[in-house]
């Protein structure tokens, strides 16, 4: 399966083709409302504003397996993120990255970009992945990696996939 291939579902319900994005630059989180990187939320939202016009795109994925840290409905995640974070990038629907039940663009982004000795499973919240304009996965970056740390990454996948 390739990266435009898969389809996921928004906050809102509506099935989305990741095919959408074609063309454009993403990082891709598993996100949390009550952990203790919540507030990268604050830098993820201003580098999809800063960039958003040249084609990069912040998508997040709420999950609740590390230790129940987004326990809330898809609706009220979304405004917690909205109101106390000014978040306007897509939130996804809350869903699994590891084990049984993850969400198929986990399972394709794990397989492209494996964490630290070859391990496939995501450790905890935060965790991001770059996406270049191809579909295919640049780099997997840590839960403590500030999205302001990534920006020159971003910065070169934009120029260099024009």
């Amino acid at each position: 399966m390739q990266f435009y291939d898969i389809q996921a579902n928004l906050s809102s319900g509506e099935t989305i083709s990741m095919s959408t994005y074609r063309g454009k630059v993403l990082l891709i989180v598993n996100t949390a409302s009550f952990c203790g990187f919540t507030p990268q939320f604050t830098e993820l939202q201003e580098m999809h504003s800063k960039y958003n016009e040249q084609g990069f795109h912040v998508l997040g994925f709420p999950c609740n397996q590390f230790r129940q840290q987004d326990p809330k409905s898809d609706n009220e995640i979304t405004q917690f993120c909205s109101l106390n974070y000014g978040v306007s990038f897509p939130l996804f629907e809350k869903g699994d990255v590891n084990g049984a039940n993850e969400q198929p663009i986990y399972r394709h982004l794990k397989q492209k970009a494996p964490g630290v000795f070859g391990t496939s499973s995501i450790k905890w919240n935060f965790t991001k992945f770059l996406v270049g304009r191809d579909g295919e996965v640049i780099k997997r970056y840590a839960p403590f990696t500030k999205p302001k740390d990534i920006e020159k990454d971003i910065m070169r996948a934009l120029i260099d996939s024009e």
